[in-house]
């Protein structure tokens, strides 16, 4: 086994290595990884970004597209031909059509392949003629990713973790009354460990739905066709005996076979394969949910940077394996606040990233904290309530399908006046409150050359591609 190993990660290695000198001296390829916690709007990004890209009308933040050294975009056939197709077609007829519609969220990793033609900048400019970057887009639920750091665990490390933040939740109630009628010394019996499983997972789709992030592991909210298998039927036990033929003693083989048999894999076949990647947080509805969900997403974000292994790519790392080199957070949906409070989103981005962003940078990759809405689903007015000019955003609400204009609340203009509660653990706003609406997608009428309508999607392509278009 231990030859097998080396075998095949020099096989890995010499493969890579041979992929590094093609791009380098023939046409590089781009792998852009874009994942998104819960509800942050992924479909929405990719089929914006790619549609932006083809037709660059609304794009002058991309400067390769606003000094017209983009030639021309085109879709080609992926390189993977075991990956599914990010189905972009379809995704965009649902935005763009005469009734538009969010699309269906994907559940499982998909790809799709950009094949960007570009004239070089500066000396290279008269020196060479056109040449063409590949850019490969990466689609996998933001669920797997927060698995990466489960790595590292221990099934014990992990329980006590897992039980220490479902203490803090209500969400946990059933789970934490089943598992008390639990004996994890006693012997294995197969349905009391579907049983605790079972309510362990309907714990973390409740976690998640009410506007936490940390809600491992991910799998146990998208199984796919692991559904019911040994590989998801574990659950976290407090410290005790482990004696051979144990409950406590199965359960942390299963956690062991889940990370060995989906985590590692996921990270071998796809993960460890990028070099820029875009992570989509909905920032403002961790904030309508309150402290704990802000600061379970501080927390849920530095575990996802640590596990990015993030610096420069080199020729040599390709025998290592390769590192993110650029990678950017994005609070979605800006189109529900009015322009004046953007800045201080992106200042509530920033701060949730600071721990973890100061190892990145040190370690050489570049990280970027932005406010975007990859499709902007309402537009601005201003009106005067009580003798006071009020800032609104107006669009059609998604669940009456009703038109109506929207403050959400004031985003404080210092970040710590929401991360001090969040990290002090309180319960609630004590001075603010925060609403989200639900806005549908707006119907389109795109002139020829237009991309459909977008807040700074154009400099989060600058960030992510603009070197590589020079």
């Amino acid at each position: 086994m231990v030859i097998g190993a080396i075998s095949d990660t020099l096989g890995r290695g010499v493969e890579n290595l041979t992929g590094a000198v093609s791009e380098a001296l023939f046409e590089p390829v781009v792998r852009l990884g874009v994942t998104g916690l819960s509800r942050a709007g992924k479909t929405v990004f990719i089929t914006s970004l790619v549609a932006n890209l083809l037709d660059r009308g609304r794009m002058p933040g991309l400067q390769a597209a606003s000094s017209g050294r983009i030639q021309s975009v085109f879709l080609q056939p992926q390189p993977d031909d075991t990956v599914a197709r990010f189905d972009y077609e379809t995704h965009l007829a649902a935005l763009t059509g005469p009734a538009p519609y969010w699309p269906e969220s994907t559940r499982a990793v998909s790809e799709l392949r950009l094949s960007i033609r570009v004239q070089p900048a500066g000396l290279l400019a008269g020196l060479s003629g056109p040449r063409t970057v590949h850019l490969d887009i990466v689609d996998y639920p933001g669920e797997w990713l927060l698995d990466l750091p489960l790595m590292d665990q221990s099934y014990e490390t992990w329980s006590a973790a897992t039980l220490e933040r479902a203490a803090t939740r209500d969400e946990a109630a059933e789970f934490l009354a089943d598992l008390a009628d639990v004996d994890g010394a006693a012997r294995l019996d197969e349905p009391v460990a579907q049983s605790l499983a079972r309510n362990f997972a309907g714990y973390l789709q409740s976690a998640r739905a009410a506007g936490f992030s940390d809600c491992t592991p991910g799998r146990f909210l998208l199984p796919g066709e692991l559904e019911g298998s040994p590989v998801l039927t574990f659950a976290p036990l407090p410290p005790g005996d482990a004696r051979r033929g144990s409950l406590r003693r199965e359960m942390a083989r299963r956690f062991e076979a889940y990370k060995s048999q989906v985590v590692r894999p996921f990270f071998r076949d796809h993960f460890a394969r990028i070099d820029r990647q875009v992570v989509l947080v909905d920032a403002l509805g961790a904030i309508h949910a309150g402290p704990r969900a802000v600061e379970d997403l501080r927390g849920a974000m530095a575990g996802i940077l640590a596990a990015f292994r993030p610096g420069r790519n080199s020729f040599l790392t390709a025998l290592m394996g390769r590192r993110v080199e650029k990678i950017l957070f994005v609070a979605t949906k800006a189109d529900h606040l009015h322009h004046t409070q953007h800045p201080r989103l992106t200042a509530i981005m920033d701060a949730l990233l600071r721990d973890a962003r100061g190892r990145a940078d040190y370690a050489g990759a570049k990280t970027e904290a932005m406010a975007i809405a990859a499709l902007r689903a309402t537009v601005e007015e201003t009106r005067t309530h009580d003798g006071t000019d009020l800032d609104l955003v107006r669009g059609t609400l998604l669940d009456s399908g009703k038109e109506a204009a929207f403050h959400p609340g004031t985003l404080p203009e210092d970040p710590n006046h929401l991360l001090s509660p969040a990290r002090a653990g309180q319960a609630k706003w004590l001075d603010a409150d925060y609403e989200v609406m639900r806005f549908a997608p707006a119907p389109l009428h795109l002139k020829p050359g237009e991309g459909p309508p977008h807040i700074r999607l154009d400099r989060a392509a600058e960030f992510l591609l603009g070197d590589k278009l020079r």
